[in-house]
């Protein structure tokens, strides 16, 4: 394991692992908290609609899928605040507007492009100019979360307040779903389109079975999203079974254990 170590793709899948668990559960406590548990799956599958029409156009898929899912994030979050529909709705017609769009503008191209790569991801073949833009990604949504940490919380807790106390509840709410967005595309390249929901929400559940605070709820899906995507990989390796569903599988497994001991004390 030690030699495997040494070797640079697996360093940097180990590191992109790590920023994408730490995102995942970081933004994913207010998320689940806020229940729109469903807005990872929804931007994801939109952005698909980026990915395809960047294929057809014979761009890098990335360089659209990326404003695709932030202009997808900014659209749900103005819908939110009108509240001509419930969240739940707005998020299903994206994510089942946004795949069906990709999947036809993908069979249009010409591009031997394969379409589980996109849809589970491919954490071991990533490159270190996919790591650096991941790591800036990490940078803007911390250099965000950290100083809106408190005014997000109230927001999140209680809306009315949060407006009668004079905070920029709109200028608030825009940045931490844009920056969600593209957290979540970001992570797409790594584990897929279909897996990249689960960082942003079962870290999240799991620490609320734990946590009595909402600060101690947000550093335990910190690390458990952080644990959970390293030890997947590493595990990957001896068990020879595909990472990014392994990643899934081991956070589903600390979920149904801690909610296992939570009913059983």
């Amino acid at each position: 394991m030690l030699e495997l170590l040494s070797l640079p793709f697996l360093q940097r899948a180990l590191a992109a692992a790590a920023i994408t668990g730490l995102l995942g559960g970081l933004l994913g406590v207010f998320l689940v908290q806020r229940r729109m548990s469903f807005l990872a799956a929804g931007v994801s599958h939109g952005a698909f609609s980026g990915i395809g029409l960047g294929l057809y156009l014979g761009v890098a898929p990335f360089l659209v899928a990326v404003p695709v899912a932030v202009g997808l994030g900014l659209l749900i979050a103005y819908l939110r605040r009108r509240g001509a529909l419930a969240e739940d709705t707005v998020v299903g017609v994206f994510f089942a507007a946004g795949m069906a769009t990709g999947v036809i503008l993908l069979s249009l191209s010409d591009a031997n492009a394969s379409l589980s790569a996109y849809l589970f991801g491919s954490i071991l073949a990533i490159q270190w100019s996919d790591l650096l833009w991941l790591g800036a990604v990490a940078v803007a949504v911390l250099a965000f979360l950290l100083p809106a940490w408190g005014a997000l919380t109230l927001i999140t807790f209680d809306r009315e307040l949060a407006q009668a106390s004079g905070l920029p509840v709109r200028v608030l709410d825009y940045g931490f779903f844009g920056l969600s967005a593209l957290a979540i595309v970001a992570s797409v390249k790594l584990i897929g389109i279909v897996l990249v929901a689960s960082f942003f929400v079962v870290p999240a559940a799991s620490a609320r079975l734990l946590g009595a605070t909402f600060a101690w709820v947000s550093l335990l899906a910190a690390l458990l999203g952080l644990a959970t995507a390293v030890g997947g990989l590493l595990l990957s390796y001896p068990l020879n079974a595909p990472v990014g569903a392994l990643i899934v599988l081991l956070q589903a497994l600390v979920f149904a254990a801690l909610l296992v001991a939570r009913r059983a004390g």
